[in-house]
């Protein structure tokens, strides 16, 4: 393995191990019992993967734009599925986060961005599993590398934590903030944020109180 490659494994595992602490914060958050209420995460994978595909397009018998932000904000959404998944297994965060590192890494080479999200459907689907090599494929024919990820990951979870902390649950949040939507704002946010500060996650989070209609 050459040197530049084992740098940008350990980047990866660093990244991933902190998105995994913020999963398992997020889920606590929600019900502190989650390992055990037998969530089906995976069914949250397949159902993600057919809403993607509208955004990316597949009718051929019509013309239709690959919405690319909105097929990578999906992406972000499988990903907090599959971090899940994998956490309900028995090893080690340092673990799951060095297999999830080279299976990001990896991918399979598949070319054409359907197939790659029927892979990780049928993962789903056939195993209740998440296929991380077809979520870098899917990743990569979106021009959308770990960094990226990271970045909106953080973004997402962040939003979820505002969205619990203002009233989700009760139905009293306000997902519209002065005529735009919550992940709207949010995408605005983070765009303009340095995502390699120490603080990123409370920068956003604070940004959000900000603009949170009051």
């Amino acid at each position: 393995m050459s040197e530049q490659l084992s740098e940008a494994l350990l980047i990866a595992e660093k990244q991933i191990m902190q998105m995994l602490t913020l999963q398992d914060a997020m889920n606590s958050r929600v019900s502190e019992t989650w390992r055990d209420n037998g969530y089906e995460w995976y069914r949250a994978i397949w159902v993600e993967c057919a809403e993607m595909l509208d955004h990316h397009g597949w009718k051929w018998w019509k013309h239709q734009e690959i919405d690319v932000a909105q097929v990578q904000l999906e992406l972000v959404d499988i990903f907090h599925f599959g971090l899940s998944l994998r956490l309900l297994h028995d090893d080690s965060v340092e673990l799951i986060s060095e297999e999830l590192a080279k299976e990001l890494h990896q991918g399979t080479g598949e070319s054409d961005f359907k197939i790659a999200l029927e892979n990780l459907a049928s993962a789903a689907v056939t195993h209740k599993a998440f296929d991380a090599k077809a979520l870098a494929d899917c990743m990569s024919l979106m021009n959308m590398d770990l960094n990226e990820l990271f970045r909106q990951y953080v973004g997402k979870n962040t939003l979820n934590f505002f969205r619990q902390d203002h009233g989700y649950k009760d139905g009293s949040y306000i997902k519209v903030w002065h005529g735009e939507e919550d992940n709207e704002v949010l995408a605005k946010i983070v765009a303009e944020l340095d995502a390699g500060a120490d603080d990123f996650q409370q920068q956003v989070y604070q940004a959000l109180a900000a603009k949170y209609p009051k």
